[in-house]
């Protein structure tokens, strides 16, 4: 049964309209996205075996292009559209942490870097550059690859800090196996950063480790 033939109470987009997005389910809110279904199925039942298919919503979106366009139902303009949904999802976080925005919300902090990091493939370590108030100076992301004393140099990161005029610093990088534990050599970087920064009086505030749907805190576990 085609959806516009469904109860009104039970159409994903009314629904959406009258009691918010987070009362829909994850096929319920790709249906929207998806508008139609194909052959047989219904836009809801094509994005349940869609999320069956790849695994869950998350892996959906995070899919490369030509998988992605290998499944019935999409193709290159839907993941055209999928991928401007999430930048403009990207942007509205980034929003929140503007250049010259006082750090007030750590949860705001937490969302953005997790939206900027977690869905790499492979570690990426940057940095979020504050003034002596806390207010936002800028984001880089600086090193790829392993997170350890031979990838991130704490001479760059020292060197960025003073390009910026930065007081404060707060670390993070990802985990892409998901895992949001911080290792030993994490907490080895974390004190050499620490220290280099410490010499030209720039305090390291936190290092947080982004993992699939967690972020940890260094400075909460007291390893700063």
């Amino acid at each position: 049964m085609a959806i516009k033939d469904w109860p009104a109470g039970e159409r994903p987009r009314e629904r959406l309209l009258r009691e918010g997005a987070a009362s829909l389910s994850d096929a319920e809110l790709l249906a929207i996205f998806l508008r139609t279904g194909v052959r047989g199925q219904s836009a809801v039942d094509l994005a349940r075996d869609l999320l069956q298919r790849f695994g869950g919503l998350r892996q959906l979106l995070a899919a490369e292009q030509a998988r992605f366009c290998e499944a019935p139902g999409l193709g290159d303009a839907k993941f055209a559209q999928l991928q401007a949904v999430l930048e403009m999802g990207r942007r509205h976080l980034s929003q929140r942490l503007r250049r010259g925005d006082a750090l007030l919300n750590p949860g705001d902090t937490a969302r953005f870097l997790t939206a900027r990091l977690r869905d790499y493939p492979y570690e990426v370590f940057g940095v979020l550059f504050l003034d002596n108030r806390h207010r936002v100076l800028a984001f880089e992301e600086l090193f790829r690859g392993t997170v350890d004393g031979a990838s991130v140099h704490p001479r760059e990161v020292v060197r960025r800090a003073l390009r910026h005029n930065a007081a404060a610093v707060i670390l993070s990088h990802n985990h892409p196996s998901g895992v949001a534990e911080p290792s030993q050599a994490d907490q080895q970087i974390t004190r050499r950063l620490r220290d280099a920064l410490g010499l030209i009086d720039v305090r390291v505030l936190d290092h947080l480790v982004v993992g699939d749907g967690d972020c940890c805190s260094l400075a909460e576990r007291g390893l700063l």
